[in-house]
Protein backbone atom coordinates (compact mmCIF):
# COMPACT_ATOMS: atom_id res chain seq x y z
CA UNK A 1 0.00 0.00 0.00
CA UNK A 2 1.22 3.44 -0.65
CA UNK A 3 0.47 6.40 1.50
CA UNK A 4 0.92 10.08 0.59
CA UNK A 5 0.78 12.80 3.80
CA UNK A 6 1.90 15.39 1.93
CA UNK A 7 0.22 18.10 4.25
CA UNK A 8 1.45 18.97 7.98
CA UNK A 9 -2.02 19.08 9.77
CA UNK A 10 -3.40 20.54 12.87
CA UNK A 11 -5.82 18.09 14.13
CA UNK A 12 -9.32 18.30 12.81
CA UNK A 13 -12.47 17.77 14.65
CA UNK A 14 -12.84 14.56 13.67
CA UNK A 15 -9.83 13.07 12.90
CA UNK A 16 -8.82 10.06 10.86
CA UNK A 17 -10.58 7.33 13.36
CA UNK A 18 -14.02 8.87 12.53
CA UNK A 19 -13.54 7.94 9.26
CA UNK A 20 -12.53 4.19 9.83
CA UNK A 21 -15.63 3.07 10.78
CA UNK A 22 -18.05 2.49 7.80
CA UNK A 23 -19.79 -0.24 6.00
CA UNK A 24 -19.35 -2.88 4.28
CA UNK A 25 -20.57 -3.91 0.84
CA UNK A 26 -19.59 -5.84 -2.46
CA UNK A 27 -20.64 -4.67 -5.77
CA UNK A 28 -24.35 -4.87 -5.87
CA UNK A 29 -25.44 -6.73 -9.00
CA UNK A 30 -23.25 -5.47 -11.34
CA UNK A 31 -19.71 -3.56 -11.88
CA UNK A 32 -18.47 -0.26 -12.68
CA UNK A 33 -20.12 1.18 -15.55
CA UNK A 34 -16.71 2.71 -17.19
CA UNK A 35 -14.61 -0.33 -16.53
CA UNK A 36 -11.64 1.52 -14.89
CA UNK A 37 -9.17 -0.48 -13.83
CA UNK A 38 -10.07 -2.19 -10.50
CA UNK A 39 -6.16 -3.17 -8.93
CA UNK A 40 -6.04 0.34 -7.35
CA UNK A 41 -7.79 3.05 -5.62
CA UNK A 42 -6.78 6.11 -3.84
CA UNK A 43 -8.42 6.64 -0.02
CA UNK A 44 -8.72 10.04 1.67
CA UNK A 45 -8.86 10.49 5.20
CA UNK A 46 -8.91 13.36 7.64
CA UNK A 47 -5.17 13.47 9.05
CA UNK A 48 -5.22 12.02 12.65
CA UNK A 49 -4.14 13.62 15.57
CA UNK A 50 -1.45 10.84 16.15
CA UNK A 51 0.29 10.27 13.50
CA UNK A 52 0.51 6.60 14.53
CA UNK A 53 -3.25 6.19 13.78
CA UNK A 54 -1.83 5.83 9.97
CA UNK A 55 0.67 3.71 10.54
CA UNK A 56 -1.66 1.08 12.08
CA UNK A 57 -4.69 2.02 9.37
CA UNK A 58 -2.19 1.41 6.79
CA UNK A 59 -1.26 -2.22 8.68
CA UNK A 60 -4.86 -3.27 8.73
CA UNK A 61 -5.53 -2.27 5.21
CA UNK A 62 -2.84 -4.64 4.22
CA UNK A 63 -5.54 -7.38 5.27
CA UNK A 64 -7.75 -6.37 2.77
CA UNK A 65 -5.01 -5.76 -0.03
CA UNK A 66 -3.65 -9.42 0.30
CA UNK A 67 -7.43 -10.63 0.19
CA UNK A 68 -8.94 -8.87 -2.16
CA UNK A 69 -5.69 -7.76 -4.44
CA UNK A 70 -7.00 -4.04 -4.74
CA UNK A 71 -3.98 -1.71 -3.84
CA UNK A 72 -4.70 1.18 -1.35
CA UNK A 73 -3.03 4.54 -1.75
CA UNK A 74 -3.96 6.37 1.48
CA UNK A 75 -4.09 9.71 1.33
CA UNK A 76 -4.42 12.25 4.31
CA UNK A 77 -5.54 15.16 4.65
CA UNK A 78 -6.88 17.92 7.29
CA UNK A 79 -10.15 18.56 7.59
CA UNK A 80 -10.27 22.12 7.49
CA UNK A 81 -8.38 22.08 3.82
CA UNK A 82 -10.52 19.13 2.74
CA UNK A 83 -13.52 21.63 2.96
CA UNK A 84 -11.50 23.92 0.70
CA UNK A 85 -10.08 21.39 -2.23
CA UNK A 86 -12.05 18.54 -2.14
CA UNK A 87 -15.51 19.53 -3.84
CA UNK A 88 -13.07 20.89 -6.22
CA UNK A 89 -11.26 17.68 -6.84
CA UNK A 90 -14.46 15.79 -7.11
CA UNK A 91 -16.10 17.93 -9.66
CA UNK A 92 -12.39 17.78 -11.65
CA UNK A 93 -12.88 14.47 -11.65
CA UNK A 94 -9.08 14.22 -9.85
CA UNK A 95 -10.05 13.11 -6.16
CA UNK A 96 -10.37 9.86 -4.23
CA UNK A 97 -12.26 7.17 -5.34
CA UNK A 98 -13.33 6.47 -1.61
CA UNK A 99 -12.72 9.38 1.09
CA UNK A 100 -13.91 9.95 4.51
CA UNK A 101 -16.37 12.71 5.06
CA UNK A 102 -18.94 14.46 7.95
CA UNK A 103 -22.86 13.04 7.56
CA UNK A 104 -25.84 15.50 8.00
CA UNK A 105 -27.03 18.73 5.10
CA UNK A 106 -23.45 20.51 5.69
CA UNK A 107 -21.19 17.83 5.17
CA UNK A 108 -22.47 14.86 3.03
CA UNK A 109 -25.42 16.70 2.25
CA UNK A 110 -23.20 19.61 0.20
CA UNK A 111 -21.60 16.62 -1.80
CA UNK A 112 -25.01 15.27 -2.73
CA UNK A 113 -26.59 17.91 -3.38
CA UNK A 114 -23.94 18.85 -6.58
CA UNK A 115 -24.04 15.34 -7.80
CA UNK A 116 -20.54 13.95 -6.67
CA UNK A 117 -21.43 11.17 -4.01
CA UNK A 118 -21.99 7.51 -5.84
CA UNK A 119 -25.46 6.05 -4.82
CA UNK A 120 -25.44 3.56 -2.15
CA UNK A 121 -29.38 2.29 -1.56
CA UNK A 122 -28.86 -0.41 -4.12
CA UNK A 123 -25.99 -1.58 -2.18
CA UNK A 124 -27.54 -1.07 1.38
CA UNK A 125 -30.59 -2.83 0.49
CA UNK A 126 -28.79 -6.04 -1.19
CA UNK A 127 -26.52 -6.70 1.38
CA UNK A 128 -28.19 -5.75 4.85
CA UNK A 129 -25.67 -3.23 6.24
CA UNK A 130 -26.44 -3.38 9.80
CA UNK A 131 -26.69 0.31 10.29
CA UNK A 132 -28.69 1.74 13.04
CA UNK A 133 -31.43 3.81 11.27
CA UNK A 134 -31.09 6.86 13.59
CA UNK A 135 -27.45 6.70 11.96
CA UNK A 136 -28.68 6.23 8.20
CA UNK A 137 -31.10 8.93 8.18
CA UNK A 138 -27.57 11.19 8.50
CA UNK A 139 -26.45 10.15 4.94
CA UNK A 140 -29.92 9.50 3.21
CA UNK A 141 -30.75 13.11 1.16
CA UNK A 142 -33.69 13.16 -1.56
CA UNK A 143 -34.56 9.46 -0.76
CA UNK A 144 -30.91 8.17 -1.69
CA UNK A 145 -28.20 6.51 0.76
CA UNK A 146 -24.82 8.47 -0.45
CA UNK A 147 -22.56 7.34 2.61
CA UNK A 148 -21.90 5.46 5.59
CA UNK A 149 -21.94 7.27 8.63
CA UNK A 150 -18.92 7.59 10.85
CA UNK A 151 -18.36 6.99 14.42
CA UNK A 152 -20.85 7.19 17.42
CA UNK A 153 -19.22 10.19 19.39
CA UNK A 154 -19.95 12.35 22.33
CA UNK A 155 -19.12 15.93 23.05
CA UNK A 156 -18.46 17.21 26.76
CA UNK A 157 -15.64 18.07 29.77
CA UNK A 158 -12.96 16.37 30.25
CA UNK A 159 -11.06 17.28 33.52
CA UNK A 160 -7.88 16.64 35.53
CA UNK A 161 -9.04 15.00 38.66
CA UNK A 162 -5.57 15.94 40.28
CA UNK A 163 -6.16 19.04 39.90
CA UNK A 164 -9.85 19.11 41.24
CA UNK A 165 -8.59 16.84 44.09
CA UNK A 166 -5.64 19.02 44.71
CA UNK A 167 -8.53 22.04 45.08
CA UNK A 168 -11.00 20.27 46.84
CA UNK A 169 -13.30 20.02 43.96
CA UNK A 170 -15.86 18.02 43.43
CA UNK A 171 -17.35 16.86 39.96
CA UNK A 172 -19.51 19.74 38.82
CA UNK A 173 -23.56 18.43 39.37
CA UNK A 174 -24.66 21.60 37.91
CA UNK A 175 -23.82 24.87 35.85
CA UNK A 176 -23.14 26.70 39.54
CA UNK A 177 -20.77 24.29 40.16
CA UNK A 178 -18.85 24.51 36.89
CA UNK A 179 -18.27 28.49 37.39
CA UNK A 180 -17.50 27.94 40.77
CA UNK A 181 -14.75 25.70 39.86
CA UNK A 182 -13.65 27.54 37.10
CA UNK A 183 -12.91 30.58 40.00
CA UNK A 184 -11.68 28.27 42.17
CA UNK A 185 -9.04 27.23 39.26
CA UNK A 186 -8.22 30.71 37.82
CA UNK A 187 -7.58 31.41 41.62
CA UNK A 188 -5.21 28.78 41.41
CA UNK A 189 -3.12 30.12 38.28
CA UNK A 190 -4.16 27.41 36.11
CA UNK A 191 -6.77 28.23 33.17
CA UNK A 192 -9.72 26.59 34.01
CA UNK A 193 -11.27 25.55 30.29
CA UNK A 194 -9.25 25.30 27.35
CA UNK A 195 -11.00 26.77 24.98
CA UNK A 196 -9.23 26.86 21.44
CA UNK A 197 -10.94 28.67 18.53
CA UNK A 198 -7.96 29.41 15.75
CA UNK A 199 -9.65 26.96 13.23
CA UNK A 200 -13.26 27.85 13.60
CA UNK A 201 -14.97 24.73 13.82
CA UNK A 202 -14.50 24.45 17.80
CA UNK A 203 -16.96 27.33 18.13
CA UNK A 204 -19.48 25.07 17.31
CA UNK A 205 -19.01 22.44 19.61
CA UNK A 206 -18.95 25.37 22.15
CA UNK A 207 -22.56 26.33 21.14
CA UNK A 208 -23.91 23.05 20.56
CA UNK A 209 -22.97 21.87 24.18
CA UNK A 210 -24.60 24.74 26.21
CA UNK A 211 -27.39 24.84 23.99
CA UNK A 212 -28.15 20.82 24.05
CA UNK A 213 -27.97 20.98 28.31
CA UNK A 214 -30.06 24.52 28.10
CA UNK A 215 -32.94 23.33 26.21
CA UNK A 216 -32.55 19.59 25.60
CA UNK A 217 -32.06 17.86 22.06
CA UNK A 218 -35.69 19.04 21.36
CA UNK A 219 -35.01 22.44 21.58
CA UNK A 220 -32.24 21.91 19.52
CA UNK A 221 -34.26 20.40 16.80
CA UNK A 222 -36.76 22.79 16.94
CA UNK A 223 -34.45 25.83 16.14
CA UNK A 224 -33.23 23.41 13.48
CA UNK A 225 -36.26 22.47 11.99
CA UNK A 226 -36.97 26.49 12.12
CA UNK A 227 -39.50 26.52 14.35
CA UNK A 228 -37.65 28.73 17.14
CA UNK A 229 -35.86 31.54 16.30
CA UNK A 230 -31.78 31.54 16.68
CA UNK A 231 -32.13 34.92 18.17
CA UNK A 232 -34.41 33.41 20.66
CA UNK A 233 -33.41 34.24 24.68
CA UNK A 234 -31.72 30.35 25.14
CA UNK A 235 -29.60 31.12 21.82
CA UNK A 236 -28.49 34.23 23.01
CA UNK A 237 -28.16 33.37 26.73
CA UNK A 238 -25.67 30.18 25.14
CA UNK A 239 -23.75 32.26 23.66
CA UNK A 240 -23.27 34.85 26.30
CA UNK A 241 -22.13 32.49 28.82
CA UNK A 242 -19.13 31.62 26.89
CA UNK A 243 -18.83 35.75 26.30
CA UNK A 244 -19.14 36.28 29.95
CA UNK A 245 -17.02 33.14 30.71
CA UNK A 246 -14.09 34.73 28.45
CA UNK A 247 -13.99 38.29 30.15
CA UNK A 248 -14.07 36.39 33.71
CA UNK A 249 -10.65 34.87 33.05
CA UNK A 250 -11.80 31.57 32.65
CA UNK A 251 -10.57 30.56 29.23
CA UNK A 252 -7.18 30.95 27.72
CA UNK A 253 -5.72 34.60 27.38
CA UNK A 254 -6.66 34.89 23.26
CA UNK A 255 -9.11 31.47 22.58
CA UNK A 256 -9.12 32.42 18.56
CA UNK A 257 -4.81 32.24 18.47
CA UNK A 258 -5.07 28.80 20.29
CA UNK A 259 -5.08 25.90 17.82
CA UNK A 260 -6.75 22.32 18.63
CA UNK A 261 -3.67 20.78 19.10
CA UNK A 262 -2.06 23.12 21.45
CA UNK A 263 -5.05 23.37 23.90
CA UNK A 264 -4.69 19.20 24.09
CA UNK A 265 -1.02 19.51 24.90
CA UNK A 266 -1.54 21.79 27.43
CA UNK A 267 -4.40 19.96 29.32
CA UNK A 268 -1.83 17.04 28.88
CA UNK A 269 0.66 19.09 31.03
CA UNK A 270 -1.87 20.15 33.59
CA UNK A 271 -1.86 23.70 32.15
CA UNK A 272 -5.51 23.45 31.90
CA UNK A 273 -7.81 21.67 33.75
CA UNK A 274 -10.81 21.37 31.67
CA UNK A 275 -11.16 20.52 28.04
CA UNK A 276 -14.28 20.64 25.99
CA UNK A 277 -13.77 18.46 23.11
CA UNK A 278 -15.39 14.94 22.14
CA UNK A 279 -15.05 11.26 22.52
CA UNK A 280 -12.62 11.13 19.94
CA UNK A 281 -9.92 12.46 21.87
CA UNK A 282 -10.03 9.59 24.69
CA UNK A 283 -7.01 7.00 23.25
CA UNK A 284 -5.34 10.56 23.05
CA UNK A 285 -5.67 11.19 26.52
CA UNK A 286 -5.09 7.75 27.89
CA UNK A 287 -2.07 7.76 25.54
CA UNK A 288 -0.36 11.40 27.17
CA UNK A 289 -2.08 12.00 30.33
CA UNK A 290 -0.39 10.71 33.67
CA UNK A 291 -2.93 11.52 35.31
CA UNK A 292 -6.97 10.57 36.47
CA UNK A 293 -9.55 11.97 33.42
CA UNK A 294 -13.20 12.36 33.80
CA UNK A 295 -15.75 13.02 31.32
CA UNK A 296 -18.95 14.93 32.02
CA UNK A 297 -21.85 16.13 30.06
CA UNK A 298 -21.76 20.58 29.74
CA UNK A 299 -23.96 21.23 33.13
CA UNK A 300 -27.29 22.35 32.81
CA UNK A 301 -27.97 25.31 34.86
CA UNK A 302 -30.56 22.80 37.31
CA UNK A 303 -28.58 19.83 36.88
CA UNK A 304 -26.45 17.35 35.17
CA UNK A 305 -26.99 18.49 31.67
CA UNK A 306 -26.73 15.96 28.75
CA UNK A 307 -24.00 14.89 26.49
CA UNK A 308 -24.29 16.08 23.06
CA UNK A 309 -24.04 13.16 20.50
CA UNK A 310 -23.22 12.86 17.10
CA UNK A 311 -21.30 11.27 14.43
CA UNK A 312 -17.88 11.38 12.72
CA UNK A 313 -16.74 10.23 9.67
CA UNK A 314 -17.61 7.87 7.42
CA UNK A 315 -16.88 6.23 3.69
CA UNK A 316 -18.10 8.12 0.40
CA UNK A 317 -17.44 6.80 -3.09
CA UNK A 318 -17.08 9.61 -5.82
CA UNK A 319 -19.79 9.49 -8.15
CA UNK A 320 -17.10 9.97 -10.80
CA UNK A 321 -15.30 6.88 -10.12
CA UNK A 322 -14.52 4.36 -12.55
CA UNK A 323 -13.14 1.94 -10.11
CA UNK A 324 -17.18 1.13 -8.55
CA UNK A 325 -16.53 -2.60 -8.17
CA UNK A 326 -13.19 -2.22 -6.09
CA UNK A 327 -14.32 1.09 -4.14
CA UNK A 328 -17.42 -0.90 -3.30
CA UNK A 329 -15.25 -3.96 -2.32
CA UNK A 330 -13.11 -1.68 -0.01
CA UNK A 331 -15.98 -0.18 1.79
CA UNK A 332 -17.77 -3.75 2.29
CA UNK A 333 -14.23 -4.39 4.01
CA UNK A 334 -14.54 -1.31 6.43
CA UNK A 335 -17.72 -2.21 7.24
CA UNK A 336 -17.33 -5.49 8.28
CA UNK A 337 -18.34 -7.13 11.61
CA UNK A 338 -14.22 -7.74 12.30
CA UNK A 339 -13.33 -3.96 11.28
CA UNK A 340 -16.04 -2.65 13.64
CA UNK A 341 -14.22 -4.81 16.65
CA UNK A 342 -10.77 -3.56 15.14
CA UNK A 343 -11.59 -0.28 15.54
CA UNK A 344 -12.92 -0.23 19.37
CA UNK A 345 -9.75 -2.43 19.97
CA UNK A 346 -7.16 -0.49 18.30
CA UNK A 347 -7.85 2.93 18.26
CA UNK A 348 -10.88 3.46 20.73
CA UNK A 349 -13.77 4.33 18.06
CA UNK A 350 -17.26 3.23 17.94
CA UNK A 351 -19.05 2.21 14.37
CA UNK A 352 -22.68 2.61 14.07
CA UNK A 353 -23.41 -0.87 14.02
CA UNK A 354 -23.48 -3.59 16.38
CA UNK A 355 -20.56 -4.98 17.79
CA UNK A 356 -19.39 -7.50 20.20
CA UNK A 357 -17.24 -5.63 22.60
CA UNK A 358 -16.67 -8.50 24.68
CA UNK A 359 -13.29 -8.89 26.12
CA UNK A 360 -12.03 -5.84 24.97
CA UNK A 361 -9.19 -4.16 27.27
CA UNK A 362 -11.22 -0.71 27.53
CA UNK A 363 -9.11 1.79 29.65
CA UNK A 364 -12.04 3.29 32.83
CA UNK A 365 -12.12 6.22 30.57
CA UNK A 366 -13.30 4.16 27.35
CA UNK A 367 -15.37 2.05 29.40
CA UNK A 368 -17.52 4.94 30.07
CA UNK A 369 -18.13 6.14 26.48
CA UNK A 370 -18.65 2.65 25.18
CA UNK A 371 -21.41 2.40 28.02
CA UNK A 372 -22.77 6.23 27.33
CA UNK A 373 -22.69 5.43 23.19
CA UNK A 374 -24.85 1.86 24.05
CA UNK A 375 -26.99 4.40 25.16
CA UNK A 376 -27.22 6.48 22.03
CA UNK A 377 -27.57 4.60 19.89
CA UNK A 378 -29.93 2.05 22.20
CA UNK A 379 -32.44 5.56 21.72
CA UNK A 380 -32.33 5.59 25.79
CA UNK A 381 -31.86 8.92 27.62
CA UNK A 382 -31.45 12.25 26.05
CA UNK A 383 -28.58 13.74 23.95
CA UNK A 384 -27.93 17.00 21.98
CA UNK A 385 -26.56 17.83 18.66
CA UNK A 386 -23.67 18.45 17.33
CA UNK A 387 -25.46 21.69 14.97
CA UNK A 388 -22.91 21.99 12.14
CA UNK A 389 -23.61 18.49 11.11
CA UNK A 390 -27.54 18.92 10.78
CA UNK A 391 -27.02 22.77 9.07
CA UNK A 392 -26.32 24.73 6.02
CA UNK A 393 -22.71 25.25 4.70
CA UNK A 394 -24.19 29.22 5.48
CA UNK A 395 -25.31 28.92 8.58
CA UNK A 396 -22.06 27.31 9.83
CA UNK A 397 -19.75 29.33 8.69
CA UNK A 398 -22.20 32.40 10.42
CA UNK A 399 -21.73 30.64 13.98
CA UNK A 400 -18.12 29.84 13.49
CA UNK A 401 -17.09 33.40 12.59
CA UNK A 402 -19.29 34.52 15.08
CA UNK A 403 -18.16 32.35 17.86
CA UNK A 404 -14.40 33.31 17.10
CA UNK A 405 -15.80 36.69 17.08
CA UNK A 406 -17.26 36.78 20.59
CA UNK A 407 -14.39 35.05 21.92
CA UNK A 408 -11.98 37.93 20.42
CA UNK A 409 -14.26 40.67 21.90
CA UNK A 410 -15.71 41.71 18.38
CA UNK A 411 -19.15 41.13 18.46
CA UNK A 412 -22.38 40.10 21.79
CA UNK A 413 -24.03 37.23 22.10
CA UNK A 414 -27.01 39.33 20.91
CA UNK A 415 -25.22 40.42 17.62
CA UNK A 416 -24.23 36.57 16.38
CA UNK A 417 -27.99 35.33 17.14
CA UNK A 418 -29.02 37.42 14.82
CA UNK A 419 -27.07 36.74 12.48
CA UNK A 420 -27.42 32.97 13.10
CA UNK A 421 -31.29 33.86 12.56
CA UNK A 422 -30.77 35.75 9.27
CA UNK A 423 -28.27 32.75 8.34
CA UNK A 424 -31.14 30.17 8.86
CA UNK A 425 -33.92 32.00 7.12
CA UNK A 426 -31.17 32.81 3.87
Amino acid sequence: MKRSTTFVAPAAAAAVLLGLTACTGAPPGGGSADGGDQSSIRYLVEQPEDPAVLETLEAHIADFEESEGIDVELEAMPQENMRTVLQTQLQSGEGPDVFSWGSGPGYAGALAEAGLLYDLTDAYEEYDWPIYDFAKERVTFDGKIVGVPGEMETIGLFYNKDIFDELGIEQPQDLGDLEDAAQAIADSGIVPIGVSDQEGWQGGHLLSMALSSKVGSDGVDALLAGEESWDSPAVVESLRLWEEWNEAGYLPPFPTSLSYDNANAQFYSGEIAILPTGSWLVSGIDENADFEVGYIPFPAEDGPGIFTGGLGSGPYISANTDKVDAALQFVDFLVSEEHGRWTVENIGSIPPYPVDTEGVDASPLFAQVLEDTSKFSGGTGDFGVNIDVLASDTFNETMWNGLQAILSGQATAEEVAADLEAAAQS
